[in-house]
């Protein structure tokens, strides 16, 4: 693990922060003042201001139900509402895992440990959405949820401001269509990524606009009742899973 990371990791510091200390000579790994690149292995005693960083064996987790109009940054450069504003100040140097877009909603986590927040993000743990569609879904589009999808040179349903233009969506695992009414079609679908505005991507592909989005469940952490705004903390349950997903992984926190 790269010096700065075990740091935000160990202590309240963030990376950030961790690298102005690790400039001033104020961290050593061992008796070796530490550098910028250097690695912490297993066995490394690291020293902050001539006191041990001990390693942390717990972690915290909460399920937030964000709102549609809340931006998922700690801070935007167009002063919209951040989550965390919504959230108690406690919350303030938690990270998010992932992120749900402006105008989506539902199940996001965040956690105090950037080892937790990384394994959570890249992992292949199922997401389930339920969406609301502008237009009718054609066999087309159940046949690349079926199979997968390839897009090149395309933007359609991505921010404005991206520079990629080239994706691939896995298939989905599971998809249900609930019903078109109005010029409007509800499903339910469930993946196993979480790329940047993906499933906007994918339809976009279509012509077909996500006119509504939101997140209920990520793994075997369900939003269930929580509303909108609200957060809470996992349960016993919830953490022994999420400790058996790290252990089979091999993830060490």
């Amino acid at each position: 693990m790269r010096i700065n990371k075990f740091i935000s990791h160990n202590t309240p510091y963030s990376r950030r922060e961790a690298d102005e200390l690790i400039k001033q000579g104020l961290v050593k790994i061992n008796n070796k003042i530490a550098l910028l690149s250097d690695e912490v292995k297993l066995d490394d005693k690291v020293f902050l201001k001539s006191k041990r960083v001990q390693k942390r064996t717990q972690f915290s987790v909460i399920i937030y139900h964000k709102q549609r109009g809340e931006i998922v940054s700690k801070k935007d450069d167009r002063g919209r509402k951040t989550i965390y504003d919504t959230l108690p100040k406690q919350f303030s140097t938690w990270l998010s895992v992932g992120r749900l877009d402006y105008t989506s909603e539902g199940l996001l986590l965040l956690t105090d440990s950037p080892v937790i927040a990384d394994a959570l993000m890249h992992s292949d743990l199922e997401r389930e959405y339920y969406l609301k569609i502008k237009g009718t879904i054609s066999k087309q589009v159940i046949e690349a949820m079926q199979n997968g999808l390839e897009i090149k040179n395309e933007k359609k349903g991505a921010h404005a401001k991206t520079k990629i233009t080239s994706m691939s969506f896995a298939p989905f695992i599971d998809f249900e269509i609930f019903g078109a009414s109005g010029g409007y079609t509800k499903l339910k679908v469930l993946i196993n990524e979480g790329k940047n505005r993906e499933l906007r991507r994918f339809f976009g592909h279509f012509d077909l606009e996500v006119v509504g989005l939101k997140r209920v469940a990520f793994g075997v952490l369900e939003l269930g009742m929580l509303k909108a705004g609200k957060h809470r903390y996992l349960e016993r349950g919830e953490y022994e899973k999420l400790r058996a997903f790290l252990k089979f992984n091999e993830i060490r926190y």
